[in-house]
């Protein structure tokens, strides 16, 4: 996700009036305009959603991956509309037609240039008070996962060459190593 530009913002009516194929995302009344992200980004995206779907699925769990643009309202209102590159959703009842009122279990975002600050510190805040179980920040540039387990208060740090442990499964890791990234 990229935050080019910042708009005061009053509704969500804002982002859904946004011209076609524009998007962003809503924090306390701010707009936050999200430019197209890299091919890189994109990549890691598809391996991770693929990652994550493959073991849900072959495991006949109840939880959904969803990759982004994915509608993720917060706090199930109007005031916090994000859409994080990844979202685990395991309570079907939070999903709707427009997307997730509530927050996932676990969230994955890929940092862009732009989008820096909003995912190490903005959404940070956002997604631990909302009751989001674990995020991971996965920065490309810096070859570094740093995983949030808001329900054990842990922070841990994983490079790109590190299998890196899933906490919202006993038995889930997923090998950064083997992504060719190139």
């Amino acid at each position: 996700m990229d935050t080019a530009k910042q708009f005061a913002c009053d509704t969500i009516e804002d982002i859904y009036n946004l011209p076609e194929g524009q998007r962003a995302e809503l924090i306390d009344g701010e707009m936050y305009m999200m430019a197209a992200p890299d091919r890189i980004h994109q990549k890691l995206v598809m391996v991770l959603s693929n990652e994550i779907y493959n073991y849900i699925h072959g495991r006949d769990g109840d939880c959904e991956v969803y990759p982004s643009p994915f509608a993720v309202f917060l706090n199930a209102d109007d005031e916090i509309y994000v859409e994080p590159d990844l979202s685990v959703v395991c309570d079907k009842n939070k999903l709707t037609k427009e997307g997730c009122k509530g927050a996932p279990d676990w969230i994955i975002e890929i940092v862009s240039p732009s989008s820096r600050s909003m995912d190490y510190f903005k959404k940070l805040i956002k997604y631990d008070t909302a009751g989001v179980r674990e995020y991971w920040i996965v920065d490309a540039k810096k070859q570094r996962i740093t995983v949030y387990d808001f329900e054990q208060e842990t922070v841990e740090e994983y490079s790109f060459s590190d299998q890196v442990k899933a906490g919202i499964y006993e038995d889930f890791e997923i090998d950064f190593s083997k992504f060719n990234l190139i």
